[in-house]
């Protein structure tokens, strides 16, 4: 039963290719979608299957990431019993991974009364029902279910992700890095299932073993002995793990079928609210295809983009293909095309920024753009 289940959401991830978005914040706080956390995805997807109980284990240097999930009240956490619990990495834990972090924390796993963990990450965009997940695990009879994409254009996406090799009973026969080889690819989502004691059992092992390595190499290392079930997921994916996919991401988003799949289908995605006045569009405006959150003012041309709170597009401005988060200003007459700007970026007027697709130009928080 789903009531039987707690969250538990290890946000110590890979940041390496998204340097200019996280240097003043980690990977799950980055604004995604106008007006939301990449956080707020993997939270929502909990919360709506009915996991009450999460913790969330996030770098010491994430200041913005805890503020931003608070008391949890955004996804109804705030309560006495169960909810949100957060806990940091220190320094010395950092070298150690994860498992020096959970096993400093066993009391939040002793405390709750819940019997299974689903253990995870937050850089898998999707929209996911874990009740469906939690009946594929628990009707294998497996001691672990990894949730998985098959793909088939791994030779471009999730490149250094792990891929499953997957026999006709629905079992893990082997493991190994996509190194873009190949198009077709069963891929791991980094979601796990398992008993809270075997979750508890490998970080026990990888103590006494001194690993410097995270619970889910262990994880992966148990298939090579053991049968662990599989559950195949089959509706959208990005792993944000590169500006490209981030860019992709938002860029994906403006496509409504897929706004609906992930922001209507099994219940809403949840964020922090910020009471922001409705956008102000002025008769000079020209806004196509775009997302554009509460608070800005919008004077120019806005046109297949992603805009933040409180940016202002000023009178022939023009801004194409882009990410423009929280705060900027964008003065007369610059021109933006692929372009990502962190938050309180000022263009000034004239200026030119031009990027690809491919790879997007990123401009980091609080510079200041001259022609």
């Amino acid at each position: 039963m789903i009531s039987n289940y707690m969250g538990v959401l290890m946000l110590n991830e890979k940041e390496l290719d998204l340097r200019a978005l996280t240097v003043n914040r980690s990977l799950a706080s980055i604004p995604i979608g106008g007006r939301y956390r990449i956080v707020d995805f993997v939270l929502s997807n909990m919360v709506n299957s009915g996991i009450i109980n999460i913790g969330a284990f996030i770098k010491s240097d994430s200041r913005s990431l805890a503020e931003h999930l608070g008391t949890g009240k955004p996804w109804g956490l705030d309560r006495n019993t169960n909810g949100l619990h957060i806990y940091q990495y220190s320094p010395t834990g950092m070298l150690q991974g994860d498992i020096k972090l959970i096993n400093n924390n066993l009391g939040f796993f002793k405390k709750s009364i819940q019997e299974n963990v689903i253990v995870t990450r937050s850089n898998m965009i999707c929209k996911i029902d874990y009740k469906e997940i939690i009946k594929c695990h628990e009707a294998s009879g497996k001691d672990i279910t990894i949730v998985y994409k098959k793909i088939d254009n791994a030779d471009r996406e999730m490149l250094d992700g792990t891929m499953l090799f997957i026999n006709e009973d629905n079992v893990v026969t082997e493991t190994g890095i996509n190194l873009g080889g190949q198009k077709e690819a069963n891929m791991s989502m980094e979601m796990f299932l398992m008993s809270k004691d075997k979750f508890l059992e490998f970080m026990k092992v990888g103590m006494q073993r001194g690993l410097h390595e995270t619970n889910f190499e262990m994880i992966y290392e148990y298939t090579k002995s053991n049968d662990v079930n599989v559950c195949e997921y089959k509706g959208y994916l990005k792993r944000i793990d590169s500006t490209n996919s981030y860019f992709t991401a938002n860029m994906d988003m403006l496509n409504p079928e897929l706004l609906s799949e992930l922001f209507y289908t099994h219940g809403r995605i949840f964020t922090k609210v910020k009471n922001d006045p409705p956008t102000k569009y002025s008769h000079h405006s020209d806004v196509n295809n775009s997302l554009v959150a509460n608070g800005c003012i919008i004077d120019g041309t806005v046109k297949n983009s992603v805009l933040s709170r409180q940016v202002v597009v000023k009178k022939g401005a023009v801004i194409e293909n882009s990410v423009i988060l929280q705060g900027c200003v964008i003065e007369e007459n610059a021109i933006l095309r692929n372009v990502i700007l962190d938050k309180e970026v000022i263009v000034k007027k004239n200026s030119l920024l031009r990027g690809s697709t491919q790879y997007p130009y990123v401009i980091e928080k609080g510079s200041v753009i001259t022609p």
